[in-house]
């Protein structure tokens, strides 16, 4: 019997905090590394224990909440189980709120926030932002994280990668189309939408082959341009695609690209930096985030790596200052970016600093489009998972399908193993 197997995956072997100093504080994120980590005080490692096993008992009160009963200060007990439940009003407070009210110092709350709950925002300042992270969403990230450290034999962190990159993606998506009976076609390009002349509405495609299909739905990237024809019979038709030419654009990330021949951590190949707002300058509201790869995820050449940076933005010149602002804390430039502040960072870190080979800037808009039976799916966003691009394509799928059930199990054929000797499971 023949199962599907698993995209190859290596693990990201460890993350950390930065500051404007050019220093790399671990994450401790699991009662081992926190063991380890010898930038904690005894207090703060303490205060950091207690608050895992805290969450942790909120959790498995919770999978048993049959039981559970009220101490009269406001957190829901199981006593048979000894078991901690937070409170209903903690768990809608500002997740912010809820570590200053567990007493923990800025440092262990900044790590908790920003490389942990991978929250985005400055969530001190209600007043820059947009989105301020919830107590149960936060012990939800925080589950999630924890639940992942070690999941995997290959990966020993909670984060990991696919060998070649997010171009692995498809693969899965062909892999699932063969399972389901769908058609995958590589290599074939649309070159034009068939509409309706008369009512402008949506017929098909059009392919680089010259067939045409026609479908009665259609999704494509919100990146496509539509180019709308010069002459045409009909105006419903020039209005169509003036609707087809508009994105609702939902907000902007800055990404950065950068190759070097040096770790920004000798002994670590794969790893994650997390720079929380205002550890660069006063002014930055948004968290900066960088990706290390290496030549043996097949992304870049043997001894390379390469650092993908994103932060959400604004506007260009907002998001060209916070992706500077972590490349040169992180990275020496043959012609400096910002040599004053390069050299100044040279000097307080221990760590030589990787010296960039090739590097680029771009931005990214974060759109969505609908029009009849067009609709744009979501591109990657700001966030280092896909959790809201598959809600988001949930979303979509009840939208056009509303009586359908999403990925369906299915019987494979009587006589599939009399066909072809072996069969696939769902």
């Amino acid at each position: 019997m023949c199962q599907i197997p698993e995209l190859p995956c290596l693990s990201i072997d460890a993350s950390f905090v930065g500051d404007g100093n050019g220093k790399l504080w671990n994450v401790p994120d699991s009662r081992a590394a926190i063991f380890k980590d010898k930038s904690l005080t005894l207090m703060e490692k303490n205060q950091l224990m207690r608050f895992f096993k805290l969450v942790q008992g909120h959790l498995a009160a919770t999978v048993g909440a049959g039981t559970s009963g009220n101490d009269g200060n406001g957190n829901d007990n199981d006593e048979e189980e000894g078991k901690t439940k937070i409170s209903d009003e903690d768990l809608e407070r500002p997740f912010v709120e809820y570590l200053s009210k567990m007493r923990l110092p800025p440092k262990i709350r900044s790590i908790i926030l920003y490389a942990i709950a991978m929250a985005d925002y400055d969530q001190d300042d209600m007043g820059v932002c947009q989105n301020l992270l919830k107590t149960k969403d936060g012990i939800d990230r925080l589950a999630l994280y924890q639940s992942s450290v070690g999941r995997f034999t290959n990966a020993s962190g909670a984060l990991i990668y696919p060998i070649y990159g997010q171009g692995e993606l498809p693969q899965a998506f062909s892999r699932r189309f063969a399972v389901k009976g769908c058609i995958y076609v590589l290599r074939m390009p649309v070159t034009a939408l068939l509409m309706e002349k008369d009512s402008g509405s949506y017929k098909g495609v059009r392919l680089a082959s010259g067939q045409d299909i026609f479908s009665q739905k259609l999704v494509l990237d919100p990146s496509f341009t539509l180019a709308s024809p010069s002459t045409s019979p009909s105006d419903l038709l020039h209005e169509s695609f003036n609707f087809l030419s508009t994105r609702d654009v939902k907000g902007k990330v800055a990404r950065g690209i950068c190759i070097t021949r040096n770790s920004l951590k000798p002994d670590t190949s794969n790893l994650l930096v997390v720079y929380p707002p205002q550890s660069l300058y006063p002014e930055q509201i948004t968290s900066i985030r960088a990706l290390q790869i290496s030549g043996n995820l097949a992304v870049c050449p043997l001894g390379m790596f390469v650092l993908y940076l994103s932060a959400l933005c604004d506007d260009a010149i907002q998001g060209k200052r916070l992706l500077n602002a972590a490349m040169n804390a992180l990275l020496t430039f043959p012609d400096p970016v910002n040599s004053e502040s390069s050299s100044t960072v040279q000097s307080e870190t221990s760590e030589e600093k990787p010296t960039v080979i090739w590097s680029g800037l771009y931005m990214q808009e974060m759109s969505t489009g609908r029009f009849d039976s067009i609709n744009f799916a979501p591109m990657p966003d700001g966030n280092l998972n896909y959790n809201d691009i598959l809600d988001a394509a949930l979303k979509l799928f009840q939208e056009m399908y509303p009586n359908e059930e999403n990925f369906p199990e299915t019987t494979p054929p009587e006589n599939s193993e009399d066909d072809i000797g072996l069969t696939l499971e769902t």
